[in-house]
């Protein structure tokens, strides 16, 4: 069983930033493609950011130039530095591993980010 724990979250004024982290519990980790996703009140869940096993790196367009995905395959754990952040950021955000691009099999309890503005 992966666990997977997203630590980082807060309450933050528009154009600040956030780092959120997520620590894996699993061998396998450097084999996964990580991804963060965000699911705002009454929205559908949507992927913000991914870094494959390989270290491509993509990211949805709203985020581009903004948010940026890293990971340390020595620590077991995935990034995500957020900067410049927007009221339209507010979202839970979750992050999520699998051994394919566009399916997850494992995912984290999610930590919420607030901005306000």
């Amino acid at each position: 069983q992966v666990q997977l724990v997203e630590s980082g979250g807060g309450l933050v004024q528009a154009g600040g930033s956030l780092r959120l982290s997520c620590a894996a519990s699993t061998s396998f980790f450097r084999l996964l493609n990580m991804g963060w996703y965000r699911q705002a009140p009454g929205e559908q869940r949507d992927l913000v950011a991914m870094v494959t096993s390989g270290d491509r790196t993509k990211y949805a367009e709203s985020v581009k130039g903004r948010f940026t995905i890293s990971r340390d395959n020595a620590k077991n754990m995935v990034f995500l530095q957020m900067n410049s952040l927007k009221p339209e950021d507010t979202a839970v955000y979750y992050c999520a591993g699998g051994f394919s691009e566009t399916r997850s099999n494992y995912w984290g309890q999610g930590t919420q980010v607030t901005v306000s503005s």
